[in-house]
């Protein structure tokens, strides 16, 4: 399970990392400027693609991205599941809100934020499993 814990915190920090060279991109069309619903470019220059939203002096969405998906890494490499599992939840809830942002705010997706969506969406299904089948086994010892 850490093996495969760490091959997606590595995706998810591939995935932020994209979005952060978007964000930070002046020039050009945007790579994932698919059509008139996938555009990264609209996303990652928006209000919301720094925390706190719409405020001056935040940081990009994608380096908080980048961190959590490294902290997660770490953590699975120690095999802290229980850990990881109470950093998933609310990094999935943040998640699901910037994509509710996307759909009903912006009207558009980005598909880097839709990978990570995914990446962050199977760590914690995966974690939720693996927190429970260990505490299974330990009330069974």
């Amino acid at each position: 399970m850490r093996y495969v814990l760490i091959i997606l915190a590595l995706l998810g920090i591939a995935a932020s990392s994209l979005a952060l060279r978007e964000h930070y991109r002046t020039y050009g069309d945007a790579p994932c400027d698919i059509n008139e619903r996938w555009d990264c470019g609209i996303v990652n220059h928006s209000p919301y693609a720094m925390f706190p939203f719409s405020k001056p002096g935040g940081i990009p969405v994608a380096d908080i991205g980048i961190a959590g998906y490294l902290l997660l890494g770490i953590l699975a490499l120690k095999r802290w599941y229980k850990i990881m599992l109470a950093l998933a939840v609310p990094a999935l809830a943040f998640s699901l809100y910037l994509a509710h942002i996307e759909k009903d705010v912006l009207g558009v997706w980005c598909l880097y934020c839709a990978i990570s969506l995914g990446m962050i969406s199977l760590m914690t299904i995966l974690l939720v499993g693996t927190v429970l089948v260990q505490s299974l086994r330990n009330r069974a010892v």
